[in-house]
């Protein structure tokens, strides 16, 4: 059955969708989700009038949730068919971590903020969210205890790749993140391959910095 929360502004997503598809989205299942999970109640009161255009809003704690047509973007590269394994860097809102549970077979998401993961948590309990995990901590360091990972995507830039994210991806799995400097970066989709890492460049991003023992300091 469906939850009456998914029935909230419809018509707004179902607009967004066609924005996307103009853009070039193309995954069906992608955009399907993004028709399905009502982004609106991700967002604080002040922007909700907001949560349906392609623009990153504020979520406190100095911290944004990102234009969806990145989410789409993000979600469309990894090519996930819904028996993976994945893991997330940076729950942030839990807007992307109800997407990608959609669209995952399990979800493991690491947030080093407190109340940013409270509220994400307690959004996605109302939308019946029951795939995914939850960590408070450093997200630089992955998460062992479940890898290896058959894709991991990090919602916050850094200087270079953290060791863990190659050591706990499966052979074959992608990985998505954004490096380069505090202010401008470029998006790479790695995959590994064995002892071998594919490295494609993606595109110029903006994420906020990726904080922790292996990455910025805080």
């Amino acid at each position: 059955m469906a939850n009456p929360l998914e029935h909230e502004q419809r018509g707004a997503r179902r607009h967004l969708v066609e924005l996307l598809q103009e853009q070039g989205i193309r995954d069906l299942s992608v955009l399907h989700a993004i028709a399905e999970v009502p982004r609106h109640i991700f967002v604080p009161t002040g922007v909700k009038h907001r949560a349906y255009e392609d623009s990153a809003l504020p979520i406190g704690s100095g911290q944004t949730i990102s234009q969806p047509s990145i989410h789409a973007r993000y979600l469309e590269l990894l090519q996930l068919k819904g028996t993976e394994k994945v893991l997330e860097i940076g729950t942030g809102s839990g807007y992307q971590t109800a997407l990608l549970a959609r669209l995952a077979a399990q979800v493991f998401s690491i947030e080093r903020v407190g109340p940013l993961l409270d509220r994400a948590k307690e959004v996605l309990a109302m939308l019946n969210v029951r795939n995914v995990s939850y960590l408070l901590g450093d997200g630089t360091i992955g998460w062992r205890q479940y890898s290896p990972f058959d894709a991991i995507l990090v919602s916050a830039a850094a200087p270079t790749v953290p060791p863990a994210y190659i050591e706990q991806l499966a052979d074959g799995g992608r990985l998505l993140i954004p490096l380069g400097d505090k202010t401008e970066q470029t998006l790479f989709l790695m995959t590994k391959r064995g002892e071998t890492i594919d490295q494609q460049e993606i595109a110029p991003v903006r994420f906020v910095p990726l904080l922790g023992k292996d990455s910025w300091a805080s």
